[in-house]
């Protein structure tokens, strides 16, 4: 639903294969992006181990309750607010609010901003970039944190440009470490990902958190798929839900889109807006369109699926809208190895049948095929 109310295009993204690499919330992102017209590979990059029963938090949360504290820096939402429910089950819950109620208390971004309130307690501050460098630039830049106990909510994995910069300044850190991200369980799916990326079968892939990008690069460098990793930097679109997200996918040169605003429904606007533009060609002849998306063809505006042979046809034909292509060159287009002429034709016949429109490419005798149609 827009946020009017009105319902989405079934078809705003019909054609495209989007990879949906989220743990968390995964359902929501690929129903969304289902719901569009999309076809979804999940490949979750991560699992969430919570840590309610892990001595290292519950030793960090008494440190809090031991002397009082100065600074909390809230990093993540959903970790924040894993904090605070951890010390429920230990009965600390009112003692550890008591303490970080009277400290100053830093959000790194809206979600970490809202599990600071929804736990009745209140920022003093929360940057627009949801930057680490920017959380310590803050604190260097209006505290003396000299012998300062600072309390670092960490997100996953460790944060050593904030934490080793407090502590030169002179800060007693004290990290809790709420969650911790490791491999999925079963990898196949994340794997299978990644393949499908290698070869091409992949429009856009889309990320909601930093230890996913890590692991996916990760994983795709164990695999030895660095074909993988040249597609998302030369002609995927990449998605990621914010600036920290992005971050290990800038680190390893490749490019990410991100939204305006770090949410779900923004991340999705964002490759609906941009897909389009970035994975398909348009072909017109007089007012008949065709657009050429990952898996299919939009004729007039109607979604047509088409067979892996006939999209590997429709996009050597569009390449060239009216050139004549030689059935040799056809038969190289073609995804099977053993392909012949017979094969070639029938190919042909399925993907005129499809298109609702024979005449659309045009039969040029003892020559080949061509697309019958003039470029936009």
């Amino acid at each position: 639903m827009t946020d009017a109310g009105v319902p989405e295009p079934s078809d705003q993204l019909a054609g495209y294969t989007i990879g949906v690499t989220a743990a968390r919330r995964r359902e929501e992102l690929g129903t969304a992006l289902e719901r569009r017209g999309a076809r979804v590979l999940y490949g979750p990059a991560i699992r969430i181990m919570p840590l309610e029963d892990d001595a290292e938090l519950l030793a960090a949360t008494q440190r809090c309750l031991a002397e009082p504290v100065d600074i909390v820096v809230a990093t993540t939402g959903i970790g924040f607010r894993g904090w605070l429910d951890a010390a429920e089950t230990w009965d600390l819950a009112d003692p550890l609010i008591s303490a970080l109620a009277g400290a100053t208390i830093l959000a790194r971004g809206p979600k970490a901003r809202g599990a600071v309130r929804a736990g009745g307690l209140r920022e003093s501050w929360s940057p627009d970039s949801e930057s680490s460098a920017e959380v310590l630039d803050y604190v260097l830049g209006h505290h003396d944190v000299t012998g300062a106990r600072v309390v670092v909510q960490l997100h996953g994995e460790p944060l050593p440009d904030l934490v080793d910069g407090l502590r030169r300044a002179g800060a007693d850190v004290i990290q809790i470490p709420v969650y911790r991200w490791v491999p999925p369980d079963d990898e196949q799916p994340l794997r299978r990902l990644i393949d499908a990326v290698a070869a091409g079968g992949v429009d856009a892939l889309t990320f909601t958190s930093a230890p996913a990008a890590t692991n996916f690069l990760r994983t795709a460098m164990q695999l030895g798929r660095l074909d993988a990793l040249a597609e998302m930097r030369e002609r995927m679109l990449v998605v990621a839900v914010g600036p920290v997200t992005a971050a290990p996918l800038e680190h390893a040169a490749i490019p990410a889109v991100l939204p305006s605003r770090a949410r779900l429904g923004a991340l999705v606007r964002e490759v609906v807006e941009q897909l389009p533009g970035r994975r398909s060609s348009i072909v017109r002849v007089g007012d008949r369109t065709l657009e050429v998306r990952g898996h299919g063809v939009l004729v007039d505006g109607s979604f047509v699926p088409l067979t892996a042979a006939g999209m590997a046809l429709m996009r050597e034909l569009s390449s060239r809208p009216g050139h004549v292509f030689s059935r040799e060159a056809l038969l190289k287009a073609l995804p099977s190895d053993g392909a012949d002429g017979h094969a070639l034709d029938t190919a042909i016949g399925r993907l005129r049948s499809s298109l609702g429109d024979p005449d659309l490419i045009a039969t040029v005798v003892k020559r080949g095929y061509r697309l019958a149609l003039d470029p936009v």
